[in-house]
């Protein structure tokens, strides 16, 4: 089967967004990632000065997204899918061109966590924003102000000569432009995402980007780490061991009672990959060139807190979800400079990963990442 492209439609629960506030956004951001000074010291030179770079202040000139409700009735959402003989990829242009599903079809699995209704909260720079699949997060610390916004999309020409869909918005917080190419090869497992970020001015800005990936929170995560940068929400960074620390594994999302980022310490000159791995070794591995460098595990935590959350921006009954993500920094409090006239580029991958339940969820956690770095070296090598 040759990779085909086309519109098509899904519905599902959905609240209504609403309008957008139509009062201008004065107050200023609170932030709930941002550190207090001192705390700076202590870090790496490079790590203290992006965490210092030009943070944000205001939203404008966004608006507020806060007219949506909970009554939840059926409603079609317009879908792009992209799929050839292994994966079909679902996307959502109107909903800031989010992936909502990458089933692979030989072994009939989802592959991501799909949220099964449409619920906004606020989590977004500027309020309104929904859990699941693969977000595009750009502009600055925090769930980027397109989250329910659409994106642009065309059929343009893929790099083996077949199609493949260009998404792309001016991201209007930094005025930056960007594009994420999504490119499925003909029999490939893998979904090819390429992004570029542009910096058309002649003075030089901040950039932020994250790629959110949400997937079922019974798993393990795999990463090339020893070692992470742990925020726990109260405005301090600290360096902890991975995967053990505080009693437990935290590489199992359960195994945490509160809410928390772990930003993975991976060595430079590695692959860069992270992986979420069911108790039969099957999940999603994501993996890009360099200059995406940073990857996270969020968790929301088993405390009521975190419960009531994930019941919150989904169906009571259904499971929860953690993210696996990938950014320029590493860590989100940070932005990158971009110099003027410049661009970032890279090229992500994401697709199945099939590893030995035993060595994967067994003690020895070298043993662990050794496995899951071998099987995605041989379904997809690194060239």
């Amino acid at each position: 089967m040759a990779t085909t492209v086309r519109r098509d439609v899904l519905t599902l629960p959905a609240a209504e967004l609403g309008p957008d506030n139509p009062l201008p956004p004065l107050r200023p951001l609170d932030e709930a990632h941002r550190l207090d000074d001192r705390d700076l010291r202590g870090l790496p030179r490079d790590m203290a000065r992006q965490l210092a770079y030009e943070p944000l202040r205001s939203v404008l000139p966004a608006r507020i997204r806060d007219g949506y409700g909970r009554a939840r009735t059926p409603t079609v959402f317009e879908t792009i899918v992209i799929e050839n003989e292994r994966l079909r990829v679902t996307v959502l242009p109107g909903l800031g061109g989010r992936i909502h599903s990458l089933f692979h079809k030989p072994t009939d699995r989802e592959l991501l966590y799909r949220n099964p209704v449409f619920q906004p909260a606020d989590f977004a720079l500027n309020g309104a924003w929904y859990s699941g699949g693969v977000e595009w997060n750009i502009g600055a610390t925090g769930h980027t102000t397109l989250s329910c916004a659409p994106l642009h999309a065309a059929r343009v020409t893929a790099p083996d000569g077949g199609e493949m869909v260009r998404l792309w918005e001016w991201e209007r917080l930094r005025d930056t432009p960007f594009q994420v190419d999504l490119w499925l090869p003909e029999d490939s497992d893998f979904l090819h995402v390429g992004v570029r970020v542009r910096n058309p001015h002649e003075k030089p800005v901040p950039v932020y980007w994250w790629s959110n990936i949400a997937v079922p929170e019974e798993r393990r995560v795999l990463v090339p780490a020893d070692e992470a940068w742990h925020f726990g929400y109260a405005r301090t960074l600290r360096k902890v061991p991975v995967p053990e620390y505080d009693g437990a594994d935290r590489t199992y999302p359960l195994r945490g009672e509160f809410a928390a980022d772990y930003f993975y310490d991976l060595p430079d000159g590695a692959r860069r990959w992270i992986a979420a791995v069911d108790a039969d070794g099957h999940g999603l591995v994501q993996t890009s060139t360099a200059p995406l460098r940073g990857r996270k595990l969020f968790v929301w935590g088993t405390a009521p807190g975190g419960r009531r959350w994930q019941e919150w921006l989904t169906e009571p009954g259904t499971g929860g979800y953690a993210e696996i993500q990938a950014g320029l920094a590493r860590t989100q409090l940070e932005h990158v400079r971009l110099d003027p006239e410049s661009e970032f580029a890279w090229l992500e991958s994401y697709g199945p990963l099939v590893t030995d339940p035993d060595v994967a969820h067994g003690g020895d956690w070298a043993a662990a990442r050794a496995e899951a770095a071998g099987r995605l070296a041989e379904a997809l090598p690194a060239s």
